[in-house]
């Protein structure tokens, strides 16, 4: 520059309601100074999804940083996602910066790599910020690096730009949606924070609508703001009850017009990425794996990948843990009203089968490693573009079920929407087990109850006898026993018109599980002796002996020991045969439930240490907290108070993260035992 010229300042006013942002802040600061102990940053990229506030953030955090700089900063706005699609070239951006550094026209060079050169000898030595903001892609970026290590970068992208990453060392910092209470203070900034503490519930709503989005929380609160006299209550029903979401975040131009934004980075997407990013809106549930995207679109998985990897490049999709992908709600309302009108209905319907295809598939072959008895739902097999998951063994089983259960759940309500009654109850057959070991008990009744809608629609009567029975040992579990019992009849009834006898005794089993907790002993060990009766005819061994050990248990509760001892020693004779895990953890907490009763606490101990290594294997969590409660009742009765009182705790944590209500009783008896004790289990 020119002896005397003015230093140039071209940043953007800083916006006054900035609020928030302060682990973002701080990264920034540490990166630009080494903070850490690493090297200092010379160029950093700012990604995030549209409307995030990356340019705010940008602009705001230059402000603050801009004295260590006092050779001036430079700006330009490169236009990469702009509505016009008038994308700046690098030599655009060049000559601004050129004539900001007091370069004389006549002495502008016409080519390129000339005016790179200038520039760079200009900046050398110099202390700069250069802030380049909504780039498209590195080659937008790269002629206007500095090549000075005294300068500072700040770049701003929707996509990730991770070749300026790994060519040109820039440091990546993600800007992901507001936290809840950084978007109470946004608003507040804006409407005052008396205004939102007076109807709290509408912010709350405002917020969750708005999915913590900083440009559709700035639209909702200009609406606000204009209209001072209105409740916040009335803004809240105005994003809840419009038809699209996104028609209520419309601020009147380009730049605010939430659906608008989204549509730019949607627009620089290759057809395929396209396409499965308006597919994703027919998926069910909180988010989704490779696997079930691919079979979504009926692609190989390797290319769905690549797919998924240039939608997040764009932050239209967010890998929030290896392998799975999300998006928020805003976009998934966005892509659900494009694939609405670009994709025929029947494509559409064809995807969603795919999908539903893929997890009914992977769940039912899922379901039979974790409990080998388990009754098949009887499938055809996969369509052609779905590709289920190969789930190896029990862990795998148990492992793949932890990540999807929510989806499942969400897909068994989605498929009844979408008239595939069923996909709905049989996918709700497969989720069974595994919500019942994990204590999901309101999942379980949702699902099942839906099951049971589905089943009735299309008059399969299988479908709907598998939902009465299931449906009641949900209801059994969260105390409506009485609405239970008429499941459980309904069930036995239908079984008997289709001549099921696995059926039916698996019903009598469960039903004398229900009654035996009504303290009805006598007419629990009859549905126990119905049960064993049918599985022998069936030649069922696994059910035979689960049976056996119900039978026992039965037995027990009546005061009969003798009989109680000799079926569930019957019972692990042929669970040992059988390979049941589960059923031979269940049939040793029988045994020492027997012994305790008999007063044989330490043989009763023995017998619950071998129920919880293989519950505390097998993954079945509220089984292995009624079996601590048990085993916690005869370390008391043998005098080891601090080992009962360790092991109700234990029984304790689990309850309460199932959200069970046999926590209170829990709890009531850590009181009774010591109060430290009580509050130990509540921490």
């Amino acid at each position: 520059m020119a002896a005397g010229a003015p230093v140039p300042q071209q940043l953007p006013p800083a916006l006054p309601a900035f609020v928030g942002r302060v682990a973002l802040l701080a990264q920034l600061d540490e990166a630009t100074t080494g903070g850490a102990g690493g090297p200092v940053a010379t160029s950093v990229v700012l990604s995030g999804t549209a409307g995030v506030g990356k340019t705010t953030l940008a602009v705001h955090w230059a402000h603050h940083v801009a004295e260590r700089y006092p050779d001036g900063q430079l700006y330009v706005n490169l236009r990469g996602f702009d509505p016009s699609g008038s994308l700046m070239p690098p030599a655009e951006a060049l000559r601004g910066f050129l004539e900001a550094l007091d370069v004389p026209a006549e002495r502008l060079p016409i080519h390129l790599p000339a005016q790179v050169g200038l520039y760079r000898s200009l900046l050398a030595g110099r202390r700069m910020l250069i802030v380049l903001d909504n780039a498209r892609d590195i080659e937008q970026v790269r002629p206007l690096l500095p090549g000075s290590p005294s300068c500072l970068v700040l770049v701003t992208s929707r996509n990730r730009l991770a070749g300026l990453v790994a060519a040109e060392g820039a440091v990546p910092v993600t800007v992901d949606l507001l936290c809840f209470d950084e978007a109470w203070q946004f608003l507040a900034r804006r409407l005052g924070a008396d205004r939102l503490s007076s109807e709290p519930q509408a912010a709350n709503e405002m917020i969750e609508r708005c999915v913590r989005l900083p440009l559709a929380l700035a639209v909702v609160a200009a609406r606000g703001a204009a209209h001072p006299s209105f409740p916040l209550s009335t803004l809240a029903a105005e994003l809840r009850e419009t038809r699209r979401l996104l028609d209520a975040l419309d601020g009147g131009d380009a730049s605010t017009d939430v659906q608008a934004v989204f549509s730019w980075s949607y627009q620089h997407l290759s057809p395929p990425a396209a396409r499965l990013f308006r597919l994703l809106a027919c998926h069910p549930g909180p988010d989704t794996a490779i696997p079930a995207a691919a079979s979504l679109a009926g692609l190989p998985r390797m290319r769905v990948h690549r797919l998924l990897a240039e939608l997040a490049h764009a932050h239209l999709v967010t890998e929030h843990a290896p392998g799975r992908f999300s998006l928020h709600d805003l976009l998934r309302g966005y892509a659900a009203d494009l694939v609405e009108s670009i994709d025929p209905p029947d494509a559409r319907r064809t995807a969603i089968q795919r999908g539903l295809d893929h997890y009914l598939h992977t769940a039912h072959a899922a379901a039979l490693l974790l409990q080998p008895g388990w009754d098949p739902v009887g499938l055809a097999d996969a369509p052609a573009g779905v590709t289920p998951e190969e789930i190896a063994d029990h862990s795998h089983a148990l492992v793949w079920f932890t990540a999807e259960y929510r989806v499942l759940l969400a897909a068994v309500a989605h498929a009844e929407r979408a008239r595939f009654a069923g996909h709905a109850w049989r996918l709700a057959r497969t989720l069974v087990d595994f919500l019942q070991r994990q204590g999901h008990w309101s999942g379980l009744v949702a699902a099942q109850r839906t099951a049971l809608a589905a089943a009735q629609q299309v008059d399969e009567r299988p479908g709907q006898a598998g939902a009465h029975r299931d449906l009641a040992r949900a209801l059994a579990r969260v105390g409506e026993r009485e609405e239970a019992e008429g499941h459980f009849l309904a069930a036995l009834e239908l079984f008997s018109e289709l001549g099921d006898h696995t059926g039916q005794a698996r019903t009598h089993r469960a039903f004398g599980a229900l009654l035996d907790r009504l303290g009805r002993h006598a007419d629990s060990l009859h549905q126990a002796q119905q049960g064993l009766q049918l599985y022998r005819v069936a030649g069922h061994l696994s059910g035979e002996a689960s049976a056996q050990n119900g039978v026992g248990w039965a037995h027990a509760m009546l005061g009969q020991y003798g009989p109680a001892l000799d079926h569930c020693r019957a019972a692990l004779v042929l669970l040992r045969e059988t390979d049941d895990r589960h059923g031979e953890a269940n049939t040793w907490d029988s045994l020492g439930l027997i012994y305790a009763r008999l007063g044989r606490h330490r043989r009763a101990v023995a017998c619950y240490h071998r129920a919880l290594t293989l519950l505390t294997r097998l993954g079945d969590r509220y089984d292995e907290a009624e079996t601590l409660n048990r085993l916690g009742d005869s370390r008391w009765s043998l005098g080891d108070r601090a080992g009962a009182l360790r092991t109700w705790q234990r029984a304790l944590r689990i309850f309460d993260d199932l959200g069970h209500p046999d926590a209170e009783g829990v709890r009531d008896r850590l009181v009774r035992a010591g109060g430290t004790a009580a509050r130990a289990g509540r921490s």
